[in-house]
Parts: structure tokens; sequence; C-alpha cells
């Protein structure tokens, strides 16, 4: 069944721009808002679709330090962009038109698809394209421009004064020019509007769902945070199956002791990879509990290594979580010991363990010990039983854990949206902090 278009939500702001800083808020919008599947299905695809995304972050790392091909191999699958994480709407150029981007921390680049004379673009459900034709603001960036010539491209591509971009999604090619545009936020008396370096130009081939475009916010020179030099932003999702708004919240704004948590703020630190460019939040992820039992996890299994590979990343697209082979198997030992439920010996796509539930049911009813997230200086993320199982049909409790695809060479740990639903995460990138605290997002 096919999913409907989102709905435009406006982006509920309070920006200033004192000290060069600039302070709001965002609701972000529900991958799956407005769409007419089921539950279940919504939990289905979003698996899927991080399946595809686990597989394309190791492949591109692989790519990056050497240790892999091509990047945009067959063997690496597609999933509708649109399926892998939440978005915003913005206005971009003169007078604004209103897109919808998906907000993506593994992403520096900030594009959307544009309605360009070659007339190329994938499949979208929310017309139109943005055409830079009816903006006054609209510029092509030149290849002398800093974003050009200090950027993940580098100037290698220019053509005729014009910087060229590529960005490679698994099987599929984003590709355009690089250039500068009026980016509204807010409505009405709110608004304010904010210049940004964008990529102007067509995904190849998949589909981007309910959006147009995306909107990086990763610690690389192109993206929101890094242009507007903000020094902090943080999210708050709410549950994942009940497909709610999102506070996210930008400078100032982003204080966790401004909010009513549900437990004590704690705070651990934002790595960053020593053998390439960093695309991801890296935090030091060092051992994991099922309730009070500290699991037999090797600590090389979690961390860096000189080489680039391995590590863990806190993921804004991904859904659920992956884990390195020897951490994956104890934890999955853990919880086969912990869960008095029995195994479930179909195949369910996309879930590496799944019990079966008594008839009448369901996984609320199940009790189970939390899932605890050790990080280096102490800090512990206990995840409660919906943050680390899902429930994809009726009668069936899968572990919303996976193993990190081990063929590409990169092996990262990647701790998704289920894992972080009803936590307030905070990305301090000027102090390279992270912090974190049980929250009640949807009171936020």
């Amino acid at each position: 069944m096919a999913r409907i278009p989102h709905l435009f939500l406006p982006l509920l702001c309070c920006l200033t721009a004192a000290r060069g800083s600039v302070d709001f808020r965002a609701d972000l919008n529900h991958p799956y808002a407005g769409s007419s599947l089921s539950t279940a299905h919504v939990i289905g695809h979003a698996a899927r679709a991080s399946k595809a995304r686990a597989a394309r972050i190791n492949a591109r790392l692989a790519h990056a330090i050497g240790k892999g091909g091509d990047m945009s191999a067959a063997h690496v699958p597609l999933a509708p962009l649109g399926d892998e994480g939440h978005s915003l709407t913005v206005g971009i150029g003169t007078p604004p038109q209103p897109r919808t981007l998906i907000v993506d921390t593994g992403s520096d680049l900030i594009w959307t698809q544009c309605e360009l004379p070659r007339g190329r673009a994938a499949r979208q459900r929310e017309p139109p394209l943005y055409d830079p034709r009816k903006s006054s603001s609209f510029s092509f960036l030149p290849c002398g421009s800093r974003l050009c010539q200090e950027g993940q491209f580098s100037g290698k591509n220019c053509t005729g004064n014009r910087c060229m971009y590529d960005e490679l999604y698994g099987s599929a090619e984003a590709d355009g020019l690089l250039a500068s545009e009026t980016f509204t936020f807010g409505v009405q008396r709110s608004k304010v509007s904010l210049p940004l370096g964008f990529g102007c130009g067509a995904l190849s081939a998949g589909s981007l769902a309910g959006a147009s475009g995306l909107m990086g916010l990763s610690p690389g020179i192109m993206s929101l945070v890094s242009q507007l030099s903000v020094p902090r932003f943080s999210y708050c999702l709410t549950p994942f199956a009940e497909r709610k708004t999102s506070p996210m919240l930008f400078g100032a704004m982003a204080d966790l002791r401004k909010y009513n948590t549900a437990g004590p703020i704690q705070t651990t630190a934002i790595l960053t990879n020593p053998a390439e460019e960093t695309f991801y939040y890296y935090v030091p992820l060092v051992g994991l509990s099922l309730g009070t039992k500290r699991l037999r996890v090797p600590a090389d299994s979690l961390t860096i290594k000189p080489d680039g590979t391995g590590g863990t990343i806190v993921d804004s697209g991904s859904t659920i979580a992956y884990l390195a082979g020897t951490a994956f198997e104890a934890v999955k030992t853990a919880v086969l010991e912990a869960v008095s439920l029995p195994v479930f010996n179909g195949t369910v796509e996309d879930y590496e363990l799944c019990f079966a539930l008594p008839s009448g049911v369901a996984m609320a009813a199940v009790k189970t010990p939390p899932l605890v997230l050790h990080f280096d200086g102490g800090a512990a993320m206990a995840l409660p039983r919906d943050n680390y199982f899902q429930e994809p049909r009726a009668g069936l409790m899968c572990l919303a854990v996976a193993r990190s695809p081990e063929d590409l060479g990169a092996s990262i740990s990647i701790i998704g949206n289920v894992q972080q639903q009803n936590m307030h995460v905070l990305f301090d990138v000027r102090n390279q902090k992270f912090s974190f605290a049980p929250t009640k997002c949807h009171d936020i």
C-alpha cells in the first residue's frame, strides 16, 4: 500500500542572531506521518530501511579508508530515503517555496531536488520541485567559494566556474550544482531567513517518499550546524509507533536542564574517526548490560580502530540498532536467557531474533530487564523494553538490535531511533560532548 504525502507541518521557531549564533526549535515530522500503513507495516518498512542504511554507512566508511570497493556496488541495497528519518519543512528561496527535507546526522550536505533545465529527478510525492528560476536570492557557488574549496568535494568538479557535487546513497547518486539560497524557518510573524550553501540537483534513482531532499547535520563543513556555527543541538524522539512530531532544538534552546527529565542527565565524549573525514557522531560505547548482568563484550569490538574501522555512532536516520559481531552475539545470548518465551522458528525479514507471544498477549504485557549501554566516563543509557524490542506483527516480539554488516569491511555499531525514543539527546558540537536524559518527548 502506498504512502500518502506528508502534511506540511510548520517549523515552530524562536530564532535570534546574537553573537553570531542562531537559536530555534523545530517540530520534526515522523517518517510515516499521515501514512495509511498499519503500525506493524510501518515497523517492518523502517527495519528494512535501517538495514539498507547500515549497509550504506559501512560501505561508505570502507570505501573512504580503502578497505572496500566501489560504494555504489550493486550489493549495497537502496531503500526509499524518506523511510529512514524524521524530516522538517522549510521555505527555500525568495519568496519561500515550502519543501520537506530529511534530517540526517550522518550527512553534511544540504540538498534538494531542483527544477533544472536538464529535467532529471527521482520520484517524490511532494510536488512540485524547488524552482530556482522563481527565486530572487538564488545564485550558483563559484569554484573559488569556501564551501566548494574546503568541503568534501574540494573543488574537484568545476565547469564554467560552477561547483558540482555528487553524493552516493548505495546504488543511487544525488548530484547537481552547489548554490547559495535563503532558507526560511517559521511561519507568519516568526519567520526568519538565513543564507545557506546547498546542493541544487536530483537523486538519480530510488525514492524520497514524502520529502524533497536532505538537511545534513553532521560535523562536516557543509552541514547546517557548521554553516551557522551552531554550538549545540538536541532532539527528543516520540515513540516510533505513535507517529507524532518530535521537538528539535538548536543553539541556546538545546539545554537539557530546561526541560523536565525522567532521570539524570548523563554526558560522555563525541569522538572523531582518525582515518577519515568525520561524517558521523561517534560516541565511546565501552560495554553493555542486560539488567544487572554485565555482558562479556571485548572492548575492541566497540572502539574505533587505528585504521578507521569499528566504533559506534548515534544516528538520526537508522531505526533499529546495529552492533559489531561479538557484541551482537553477547546481547543475543543474554536476551535468550532472560526472555521466557518460545523462540519463533520462522523467518522474519530484517530481524535476527523473534519470540512467539502467547495467543491474545501483546508485547506491552511482557516484562524484560533494561538493555544498558555503557559509555566511557561512567554514563549509562538504560533502554526499556520498547527501546530494544518491536512488534512487527501480531504475535511476535522481535529484538530491534541486529548484526552490523561484516562483508563491507567497516563493522560500525549504530544507535538508532528506537533506542533514542523518549530520550532527549544533545550534541554539544563546540565542546565535543554527547548528553542524554530519559524524557517524555511529547511534553517538551
